[in-house]
């Protein structure tokens, strides 16, 4: 009989059996014991490759309109292709890496979003930059789908969360830095230029997760029956409250899509006319995301889930009438609001997914990921299409329709549950 897996933690959806080499009796990774660093700053590495990669095109989308002739709307299929590919893709890649293995998944996937990456800066046409970021966003879909069942079998339970952490900041982190360094690299170079070297740092990060991912030693593969993958969707489908949150990621990215896809139009353009590389740095304003993100947790313990929605949804509305000002201080700080109440409102939502599962979590948080990545692509295709036919104002007027639909989400789920608590106290009575 091989022996226990002490620690480690049993996730739905995630195989937990032990390595073929049961004699060897690994101890689950934690901070101080051998390869937790390594495998912490690989996958920390990963997410921030892939995550400057997926975005690498939004800062550049006016410099990308001027280069080929096309309009916002146009342009921004760069962003929504690669967005929505991972929508797609990101739900049956995690079912196949339960048969074929996280590493190898998160290998495969990195190699073919690196090398894509390689080949973006040379698209002739819109059309090749489209595809090749399709394929990009599909192949990016492999890492987060494979890295929190990784993490989550090879680490020590009470080490998870923190190692969890670090993998979500080189995502944050890897999401704002490529915009960083495609903006001011294209202020020098180009957008060609911008897109070579966020995919020259992607190909130094892909070459330390490489070499230091550790192997798999609690992996075993397990069928990835589709009837069974069919099945777990269904019924989370089927779940009231799974929806409803599927429908407010889905909403709060739409708003955030539609913002960062569209502002940089905005700010190159008369009266502000920044430089690329000064709008790309607006993105450093992602940092505020970090912090809101965090308190999040603080926050629903003092207000309630819904209590929090509310308030991450008057934040971000404060923000987009803000940003209708023509002062740029007026629009930062509109910009730092939105960010603010978006990364807090996906904080509680996320969550919310996973404390609300309670079979196949990991199909949950895919389907969550799949909603939240549609949001984006139809938020920046959306805004983009506004602003070419009416400016910022109706930008903001789209964004402004998706915050209603998480109040009306919200109020709605406030509605039935009071009936559900009315209906359970006169059951009890009876």
């Amino acid at each position: 009989m091989p022996p226990a897996h002490t620690g480690a933690p049993v996730i739905p959806g995630a195989s937990t059996s032990l390595s073929p080499h049961p004699a060897a009796n690994p101890a689950p990774r934690a901070p101080g014991r051998p390869g937790y660093r390594r495998m912490s700053l690989a996958l920390f590495a990963a997410g921030l490759a892939t995550f400057a990669l997926l975005y690498s095109t939004q800062a550049l989308l006016p410099a990308i309109s001027d280069g080929f002739g096309v309009t916002a709307g146009q342009a921004s299929w760069t962003v929504s292709a690669a967005t929505g590919a991972l929508a797609l893709f990101v739900l049956p890649l995690s079912a196949l890496s339960e048969r074929f293995g996280r590493t190898r998944m998160m290998t495969v996937s990195m190699v073919v979003a690196v090398g894509v990456g390689v080949l973006v800066p040379f698209a002739p046409g819109l059309e090749w930059l489209v595809a090749l970021r399709a394929v990009q966003g599909a192949a990016i879909a492999g890492i987060p789908a494979s890295a929190m069942a990784y993490l989550a079998e090879e680490v020590e339970a009470k080490a998870l969360v923190g190692a969890i952490g670090l993998f979500v900041a080189g995502n944050s982190i890897g999401g704002m830095s490529g915009r960083l360094v495609t903006g001011w690299a294209a202020q020098a170079w180009g957008w060609r230029g911008g897109l070579a070297a966020v995919g020259a740092m992607a190909l130094l990060c892909a070459v330390a997760f490489l070499v230091l991912l550790p192997r798999a030693r609690f992996f075993r593969p397990a069928g990835a029956a589709p009837r069974a993958v069919a099945a777990a969707v269904a019924g989370h489908l089927r779940d009231p409250l799974l929806l409803r949150l599927y429908g407010i990621g889905a909403l709060f990215m739409t708003v955030f899509g539609a913002v960062y896809t569209v502002i940089g139009y905005r700010l190159v353009e008369e009266p502000f006319s920044l430089g690329q590389g000064v709008v790309g740095s607006i993105f450093l304003i992602y940092l505020v995301g970090t912090v809101s993100s965090a308190a999040a947790g603080r926050l629903v313990a003092r207000a309630g889930r819904r209590g929090a929605l509310y308030l991450a949804v008057t934040t971000t509305a404060l923000g987009l009438l803000f940003s209708l000002s023509d002062r740029l201080p007026a629009i930062l700080l509109g910009l730092v609001l939105i960010t603010a109440g978006f990364f807090a409102g996906h904080a509680v939502a996320s969550a919310a997914v996973s404390r609300t599962a309670k079979t196949a979590r990991a199909q949950a948080s895919a389907l969550y990921q799949s909603a939240y990545y549609l949001g984006s692509s139809a938020g920046g295709t959306l805004g983009a299409l506004a602003y070419h036919g009416a400016g910022w104002a109706a930008t903001v007027g789209i964004a402004l329709l998706a915050v209603l639909g998480v109040v009306s989400i919200t109020l709605y789920g406030s509605r039935a549950a009071r009936a559900e608590r009315r209906h359970t106290s006169l059951a009890a009575a009876r």
